[in-house]
């Protein structure tokens, strides 16, 4: 698939995922304030948002096939340019219509850009050395991710300080400052993205759409086949229902502790920026830590402890406290995900490997969506802190499903591989992409 080896594959990786994370730093911070200043209601912000999340629902498997049957490289490239039109069209949206139009296009990036750049990576890595551990790239490009969305969050509570400039108002300098790494980040991903396919045309797009739903269908078929795959998808339910406490109930808690949502407000600014950071932190010392347990145990105790930290959100009393828990959260939070990741990658065969990643996270906006339904409405109904807790048992009841992997890996190595490769039956290349059963 690729001339390059491990090692430059890992370091342009972790180059590539920066710059992508970065303009979403910067972004971050003043997007619901920006909206707000245009002349949106929060009501009107909630059902913008939501149109963005319906279309990444509706596109996340389709694109994930899409980009195992085409190539990573050039759904990428596609899901950059889709990026840079919407951020041009926020800078000069000024009504309901245009925001709808704007974050629907942000969806269709986001449902691109979910998979393909992780799922290059493991196949440029396995395929220079089969026996690579994947797991320290991955947890390298959680620490890239964190420490991109930080710095771009101060960056733009810089920028917002110094504006405004001429007809720029201090809210909109962060979003040229998006648009203009957005271009950076296209410029890179042309240079440093290497993936060798056939020269194509309009003849190879075709065969691959149309290849599209057959590689689904493996997916799915995979999906049925095993045991572990089924167990980390079903994962992504729980975490999905689970993350609602501290995205959505944690603001409401520090308020009733505080008695002054404009200070909880002040506090939030920084400490999602520090988040960010320790979730950097959390994802370089997993690496370490996972050696002595093993990446499933090392996995399943994650989940325990992080509802573990969100017991310590609803109950402690003061702000100090809560804080501290959060920023534990968020650590354990970017621990996880390099974990559960690399499970999965060594589960998915190269065909498949962006339409399974696509499947585990598609299956993550239902179950946010329906925490986000039931946990408020439980707030509502009893207290902020008894829903968090119920939140908590929800996060951390996801520990057992990893143990399919744990038993698979204590039996032998070998017992781990992919199942995908059981029974192979002959297949077609897509988009240059040969099916080779030692990448998964």
């Amino acid at each position: 698939m690729t001339t390059l080896t491990g090692r430059q594959a890992r370091r342009r990786y972790l180059v590539l995922l920066g710059l992508r994370w970065l303009p979403v730093g910067f972004m971050i911070p003043v997007m619901t304030l920006l909206l707000l200043e245009r002349g949106l209601s929060l009501p009107e912000i909630g059902l913008v948002a939501a149109a963005q999340g319906l279309v990444v629902l509706a596109l996340e498997l389709p694109t994930g096939g899409l980009a195992d049957a085409l190539g990573r490289k050039p759904v990428l490239v596609a899901a950059g340019l889709i990026n840079l039109g919407s951020l041009a069209l926020f800078m000069v949206a000024d009504s309901f219509g245009l925001f709808v139009l704007t974050f629907v296009l942000m969806g269709i990036f986001r449902a691109l850009d979910s998979g393909p750049l992780e799922s290059w990576y493991v196949d440029a890595a396995l395929a220079a050395d089969p026996d690579t551990p994947i797991e320290q790239g991955l947890s390298g490009g959680g620490v890239v991710l964190g420490v991109s969305i930080g710095a771009g969050a101060l960056a733009s509570g810089g920028l917002v300080a110094l504006g405004p400039i001429g007809p720029v108002s201090a809210l909109t300098l962060p979003l040229v400052a998006a648009i203009a790494l957005e271009i950076v980040c296209l410029v890179a991903l042309l240079l440093l993205l290497v993936e060798v396919r056939p020269a194509g045309g309009v003849g190879t797009l075709r065969s691959s759409l149309r290849a599209v739903p057959g590689v689904i269908g493996g997916a799915f078929g995979l999906l049925r086949r095993s045991r572990i795959v089924l167990a980390l998808v079903a994962v992504e339910l729980f975490w999905g229902f689970g993350m609602v406490t501290f995205e959505v109930l944690l603001p409401v808690r520090l308020s009733e502790v505080l008695g002054d949502p404009d200070r909880a407000a002040a506090l939030l600014g920084p400490t999602a920026s520090a988040a960010w950071l320790a979730s950097a932190g959390g994802a370089a010392l997993i690496a370490y830590a996972s050696r002595w347990l093993g990446v499933p145990l090392s996995a399943a105790l994650l989940r325990i402890l992080q509802g573990a930290t969100v017991v310590g959100m609803a109950l402690l009393a003061g702000p100090v406290g809560i804080i501290a828990a959060y920023l534990f959260c968020y650590a354990v939070h970017g621990a996880s995900n390099p974990m559960h990741m690399g499970l999965l990658h060594r589960q998915v065969d190269g065909p498949y490997r962006n339409s399974v990643v696509s499947l585990n996270s598609m299956v993550a906006q239902p179950a946010g969506a329906l925490g986000g339904v039931l946990l408020t409405a439980l707030a509502g109904a009893t207290t902020v802190s008894t829903a968090m807790l119920v939140g908590a048992v929800v996060l951390a009841a996801a520990a057992p499903l990893y143990l399919p992997a744990w038993w698979a890996a204590r039996r032998s190595p070998a017992a781990a591989a992919p199942d995908l490769v059981r029974q192979r039956v002959a297949e077609p290349e897509h988009g240059g992409e040969s099916v080779n059963p030692s990448r998964g």
